[in-house]
């Protein structure tokens, strides 16, 4: 197979390869032809409005739900493939809401993500990466804590810890900003975005958290049904011109751009 060069891209090839996807769900037509490519070291954001399909596109990308057409390439393999074990770690949106009765520290819930089918019993070799991951998420003065008793944003901070314990280069993470706090929100950004330029992970995002995107991500994709922009992320539309995107035209001459910014920062985005 030859590789085209691509534009300030190594000929390495992509992460991911998503060609012609569409996933319907209940009879519905929830993604319609999808083409995205992801390479090493991005940090990739994807917006949309509620119900576009996103965490569809997450879902089918990791293997859990069907494609009803095109086809998805991880690392050259298909989804769930034995070769991907351990290349790949998902981050759910569930996360944060650990129950809270969970009688599980910090460390332990990192160690977790050390272990994979081939080293069940070495837990103990993998003790400097568990250390790293802990200090990589700022995690040390609890990490004997038990995971129960930690603010959301911690919770959050120690399950993206179990990611990076396991040797995964590509992390996805699903709405990883819900039901945390403004501050805690940014410094988890920043981690992330330290992540891609320190420690060279590929990072593919979920949010509806426009704003929080739009300071971290290199690269955005809006997404409803389709791919509706895929780009920089400096030359990410302005709400107005989203709106237009989406087929949505003003209704009240030039005042509508206050009502499009308190949406926003709802989340409805």
């Amino acid at each position: 197979m030859q590789a085209l060069p691509t534009q300030g891209s190594s000929l390495e090839e992509p992460i991911l390869k998503v060609e012609g996807l569409s996933v319907i769900r209940s009879g519905k037509l929830i993604i319609e032809d999808i083409d995205l490519t992801v390479r090493k070291g991005e940090f990739v954001g994807i917006v949309g409005p509620n119900g576009s399909g996103k965490t569809t596109l997450l879902l089918t990308i990791l293997g859990i739900l069907k494609a009803n057409s095109g086809k998805i390439r991880i690392y050259g393999s298909k989804p769930m493939s034995k070769e991907l074990d351990g290349k790949i770690s998902w981050v759910s949106q569930a996360a944060s809401n650990l129950p809270s009765d969970l009688r599980v520290t910090v460390r332990e819930l990192v160690e977790l993500g050390a272990l994979n089918r081939g080293n069940m019993f070495s837990r103990w070799r993998d003790k400097e990466k568990v250390n790293q991951a802990i200090e990589m998420v700022g995690l040390q003065d609890v990490e004997n804590t038990d995971v129960g008793r930690l603010s959301g944003g911690q919770r959050q901070r120690a399950v993206i810890g179990r990611a990076l314990a396991s040797k995964a280069e590509f992390i996805i993470l699903d709405e990883p900003l819900v039901g945390i706090d403004r501050q805690s929100r940014s410094s988890l950004l920043k981690l992330l975005d330290n992540l891609c330029h320190e420690a060279n992970k590929t990072i593919l995002m979920v949010s509806h958290d426009l704003a929080a995107i739009r300071q971290t991500a290199h690269r955005m994709i809006y997404l409803e049904e389709s791919i509706k922009f895929d780009g920089e992320t400096s030359i990410f539309p302005e709400l107005t011109e989203l709106a237009e995107l989406r087929g949505i035209m003003p209704v009240h001459g030039e005042d509508h751009h206050h009502h499009h910014h308190s949406d926003i920062k709802n989340g409805d985005l």
